[in-house]
């Protein structure tokens, strides 16, 4: 094959498919060894592609679709197991019928065929030439796709595996380079330094003008105020009107109203002892009746102020 370059030593696998004739497949694997010393060429049908036991990374060189009279169709499948079996660096050549419209489902476009490429995980992808199918050919290709158009053309394309394996790590050596000194700062002026800087023999009591406080007050300002002025114009005592403090009250009102509430509590409370209903609650048990509040406590004289604890205002 003019323009194929292998280098000696170099591993190659030659994928083809129906109806390629043997005579010519035949042919091409004897030109590729009698390209470089030491070569080795596999021989692999593409329908076996997937079934075979190639390892991972383990060839140079694979041509696919080279043999004369093929209309051999790359499926993604085949593209991501040829990049699969690929060393890092390999290189891939590959030849495939293409339409130019791209209606067809089965056929790509040349430019479909470089994506699909692409995105099997190879670089370097390029269009190496593109040239007209003769009628043999065209007859092959509808054999085997059901192709019908007549806008068919064969694509040869070139691609390669990156240098590096799929899960492969290496150490990131990071150089930083030394931070620029920072230039030494420029000499003040003597005199503009002079003019911002003050001592203790710029300030002379005598010399400088101070106001005393107390002057800026006048006989209004030392007035003590009336405390109904302070209140607010809502805390009136009007008719009908309940006295309420405003909020954050200030005037003195919060604390007068919470005085009186006190006072109130303090007179319920007093109203509340209890009061004898027969008059002879101060003779004794005696003489009381089975409910009275006084049951329990001796004798008292009558008037006597009896405090009674509230454990012993419950009902026996």
């Amino acid at each position: 094959m003019s323009g194929l370059v292998v280098r000696a030593g170099e591993r190659v696998v030659l994928v083809w498919g129906l109806p390629s004739s043997l005579e010519a497949l035949k042919e091409l694997a004897q030109s590729v060894e009698a390209a470089g010393s030491g070569v080795r060429v596999s021989l692999e049908n593409v329908d076996r592609l997937l079934l075979s036991s190639h390892a991972p990374s383990s060839c140079d060189l694979v041509l696919s679709g080279l043999v004369p009279g093929s209309a051999l169709i790359h499926s993604s499948e085949i593209l991501a197991e040829i990049a699969r079996i690929m060393k890092p660096g390999g290189r891939l050549i590959l030849a495939e019928p293409v339409t130019t419209t791209g209606n067809d489902s089965k056929l790509k476009t040349a430019g479909k065929l470089l994506s699909a490429l692409k995105l099997s995980g190879l670089v370097d992808v390029s269009e190496v030439k593109n040239e007209p199918v003769n009628a043999e050919e065209t007859a092959s290709v509808k054999e085997v796709t059901g192709y019908q158009g007549n806008s068919l053309s064969r694509v040869q394309m070139s691609a390669s595996k990156p240098n590096f394996e799929v899960g492969s790590s290496t150490q990131l050596k990071l150089s930083f380079g030394k931070k620029a000194t920072q230039s030494e700062k420029p000499a003040l002026d003597p005199n503009a330094a002079k003019m911002w800087t003050l001592s203790a023999n710029d300030i002379d009591d005598d010399d400088v003008d101070l106001l005393d406080s107390d002057t800026l007050l006048d006989a209004e300002d030392l007035r003590k105020p009336d405390p109904a002025s302070l209140k607010a114009t809502s805390c009136g005592d009007g008719a009908g009107q309940k006295k309420k403090a405003c909020k954050n009250c200030s005037c003195g009102l919060a604390e007068e109203l919470e005085q009186e509430s006190k006072s109130s509590k303090k007179n319920i409370k007093k109203d509340t002892q209890p009061k004898s209903a027969c008059g002879s609650c101060y003779l004794g048990d005696a003489f009381r009746c089975a409910s009275c509040p006084y049951m329990g406590m001796p004798a008292f004289k009558p008037g006597e102020k009896i405090l009674l604890q509230e454990n012993q205002l419950n009902d026996a």
